[in-house]
């Protein structure tokens, strides 16, 4: 679907006491502060000179407060949960720990306005109060791609898709991490109100109407923290450190004796991601370390990351990052200060270094890998992760949605 097109149909007429031009901000006590203002600054300020339609804004207590955020700071919500079966629009902007299970009165009170016609938003983490609530099951959903893994992992049930910045499937809508949620919050004025709306605001909030690309480009080599006491991990860490040779998922399966259906299924469980998207976002990843850090071809680099010709390497890359190798290599040299030599200056021998950061320390080999890593030099696609919810730093991949930077249902 077009990111101008209107949304799709929810099946629920709105209940006759909520309007639609209300939004209820559902806060809770740990929340991050940048994530919290991000719909109270798109729903919650009169813009009326700029051409942007006006919401009515409801901040709702998700607790009971003071709700303490990030840097200690204390809110007081004007609202509590009673307020919410007023609003056409319900975001939850961020949940403070993927591992705690959200009140029940909160979730509740979800299900009651989704029941009643409700548009159900989670920004970041938020999507896991969601599914707490039941609201994401059979549904296609993104989060932060370090949380992907656990959310798949936790809700089977839910369609986990961390490649796009937001996924719309019509009542119930989901970002990526931090500003994708910027980028979601606009795409709902979008389909409220037009795209000139949405650029009028994009406009007041000094970023772009829409961001091509989805989270791929940031993307690093986790895995969730639990794959470490799992006998797969000496496999997954037996793949990390041979890249560079060109072998597939039936040699995994064979090295775990496992067979190909048993060991998709096994992998997926533990990580929320098939083997092969996996395995092939790897190879991916080190392209883009070789294309950074030395000057080998992009036909060696793609030999050097076990693709079979510099072809494969040409699609899969573009396909992960929307732009060819040597076009990637050329703007990460053009950006990089000038005297970094944060990368060795050519070719490098033997087998390709992994990145300490990111591969598990609990993993057999990982020791070995990080350290080989010294001289691989920082990766300049990775993001930093978010303060909030570091408990798990997990990563989940895949092939490229044909919208870039959304998803929405058919």
């Amino acid at each position: 679907m077009s990111q101008d097109s209107a949304a799709p149909e929810t099946g629920r007429k709105l209940s006759g006491r909520r309007r639609r031009e209300v939004v209820a901000v559902l806060l809770f006590s740990g929340g991050p502060i940048f994530e919290s203002s991000i719909p109270l600054s798109v729903f919650g300020i009169d813009r009326q000179d700029a051409g942007v339609p006006r919401y009515r804004l409801l901040v709702c207590a998700g607790e009971d407060g003071p709700l303490r955020t990030t840097g200690g700071l204390e809110l007081t919500a004007p609202y509590g949960l009673e307020a919410i079966s007023r609003a056409g629009t319900v975001v939850v902007p961020a949940w403070r720990s993927i591992t705690s299970p959200p009140p029940a009165e909160a979730l509740d009170a979800l299900r009651r306005a989704h029941e009643e016609g409700a548009r159900i938003v989670g920004l970041c983490t938020g999507a896991f109060v969601l599914a707490a609530a039941g609201l994401l099951d059979g549904r296609p959903a993104t989060t932060h791609w370090m949380y992907a893994p656990t959310l798949a992992k936790r809700y089977p049930s839910v369609h986990v898709d961390p490649r796009e910045l937001f996924v719309d499937d019509g009542d119930v809508l989901t970002s990526a991490g931090t500003a994708a949620g910027i980028d979601l919050c606009l795409h709902i004025v979008r389909t409220d109100h037009g795209t000139e709306a949405a650029g009028a605001l994009a406009r007041r909030l000094v970023v772009p109407p829409r961001r091509s690309g989805g989270q791929e480009r940031y993307l690093d080599r986790s895995l969730p923290e639990e794959i470490g006491a799992d006998p797969l991990a000496e496999v997954v860490a037996w793949a990390l450190e041979h890249l560079h040779e060109q072998f597939d998922v039936e040699t995994l399966a064979a090295r775990a004796y496992m067979s190909r259906r048993t060991f998709d299924r096994r992998f997926r469980s533990l990580t929320g991601s098939a083997p092969l998207q996996w395995l092939i976002t790897q190879r991916v990843l080190q392209a883009q370390r070789l294309l950074e850090t030395s000057d080998y071809s992009v036909d060696e680099v793609a030999g050097r990351c076990g693709f079979r010709s510099p072809v494969a390497l040409r699609g899969h890359f573009r396909r992960q990052l929307g732009s060819s190798p040597a076009a990637y290599r050329a703007a990460y040299r053009a950006r990089r200060p000038q005297g970094d030599t944060a990368g060795p200056p050519g070719p490098v021998s033997g087998p390709p270094a992994l990145m300490d950061s990111v591969v598990p320390a609990q993993l057999p080999g990982a020791r070995r890998a990080a350290a080989a890593s010294s001289a691989a030099g920082p990766t300049a696609t990775a993001a930093a992760p978010p303060e909030h919810g570091r408990q798990h730093a997990d990563a989940f991949s895949g092939g490229r949605a044909a919208l870039p930077g959304q998803r929405s249902a058919p």
